[in-house]
């Protein structure tokens, strides 16, 4: 009794397949049904569904547009502008310091050009100066060297003319010694007439 009892209660694979069948039996024969109706065709290329195809394609990309146009892309449109923003900041970042550099070589060359022209005054002036202080210095050297040469040419004068004086002394002397040693002593008063006779 115990032996039928679990042999009733264990069910074999005849039973499960019975019992799937009696289960599923419906809903299978509905697919078979539904396959053979359709004739064996893929649904997405069957024109029964074209209509429903058609319409999720719409809802479809309605959901796709209106998920890019409110959100991808003024995101993008976003980073656009910002980039574009960064850029046109960036040029105008360049085109104000090429100005500036501009400005500075403008002014290095100015500074330059007025450095060289002080320089060329300082250089002519300095060269004027030196100019006239030589000048000024040549100039008191030759009065000093005129004044010298005044002087010594006064001092020669009277030296010569001392010198001229004291000629007919020397001169009567002279031949008075020498005529003594000739003829005998001859008075100084003698030798001077004679030396005075010689000279007119």
């Amino acid at each position: 009794m115990a032996s039928e009892a679990t042999e009733a209660e264990t069910p074999t694979e005849e039973n499960l397949d019975a019992a799937v069948d009696a289960t599923h039996g419906g809903s299978v024969g509905e697919t078979h049904a539904a396959t053979e109706d359709h004739g064996g065709t893929f649904p997405p290329f069957d024109p029964a569904t074209f209509p429903s195809q058609l319409l999720w394609l719409a809802i479809t990309f309605a959901a796709l547009y209106l998920l890019m146009s409110r959100i991808a892309l003024p995101q993008i449109g976003g980073v656009i502008a910002d980039r574009r923003a960064r850029v046109d900041a960036d040029l105008k970042a360049a085109d104000e310091s090429r100005r500036k550099t501009d400005a500075a070589i403008a002014a290095y060359e100015e500074a330059l050009a007025s450095a060289r022209a002080k320089a060329q005054g300082i250089a002519n002036e300095t060269r004027e100066s030196i100019q006239a202080d030589l000048a000024s210095k040549r100039a008191a050297v030759e009065a000093d060297l005129s004044e010298k040469l005044t002087a010594a040419e006064a001092r020669i004068a009277e030296t010569k003319a001392q010198a001229l004086s004291h000629v007919d002394e020397i001169a009567a002397e002279t031949a008075q010694a020498v005529a003594s040693q000739l003829i005998g002593d001859v008075p100084q008063e003698q030798a001077q007439a004679a030396v005075s006779r010689v000279k007119e």
